[in-house]
């Protein structure tokens, strides 16, 4: 295969990686503005069949295992029963476990967005711009507290992600025409 071939078919690859990941990301984050309550039940049931598929694997790796001891075999199982269990707990109770899921991603987030700011004042003294360093911490600390606090960022923030996503995936379809044409 020639350098040139090769190329091209680099080029075309990312073109439909670019292409592709874009297409997802518009098509996502529509469906998160226009359902924003069915799009997220829908993350949480994947999220839970992936918990049901990761309970099988462990419990099967405990069954047919030949090489395992049986404290590890044991583990295992129990391990696969959790996974099986809150999946299946998360599947049968789908509201309240999207209302939870939104709720913990809400609270990490905060915590995350307070921390962050703390360490970026803590490192103030290494900093090549202490204006931005100082600019961000202080966003990022009164971000994380207004999230901390008020359940309806966490809903806001869903539909902003939706919204991310849609400009995102048109800038990647946009990208994935024009990639390699020597813009």
């Amino acid at each position: 295969m020639s350098d040139v071939s090769f190329e091209k078919t680099a080029v075309n690859g990312i073109r439909t990686a670019l292409g592709v990941g874009g297409v997802i990301a518009l098509v996502v984050g529509v469906l998160i503005l226009v359902w924003p309550l069915k799009t997220a039940a829908v993350g949480t049931a994947i999220i839970a069949v992936y918990a049901i598929a990761t309970g099988l694997v462990y419990a099967g790796l405990a069954i047919f295992s030949k090489t395992r001891g049986g404290w590890a075999r044991v583990g295992f199982i129990v391990l696969g029963l959790l996974f099986i269990a809150a999946g299946i707990i998360a599947l049968v109770n789908l509201t309240d476990t999207t209302v939870f899921l939104a709720l913990f991603v809400g609270i990490f987030l905060g915590i995350t967005w307070i921390v962050e700011g703390v360490v970026s004042l803590t490192t103030l003294s290494d900093a090549g711009s202490k204006g931005w360093t100082v600019f961000f911490a202080i966003i990022s600390i009164l971000a994380g507290i207004v999230l901390l606090f008020s359940p309806l960022y966490v809903a806001l923030l869903w539909v902003f992600v939706g919204a991310s996503l849609v400009v995102i995936g048109i800038i990647q379809v946009v990208r994935a025409f024009t990639f390699g044409s020597g813009d």
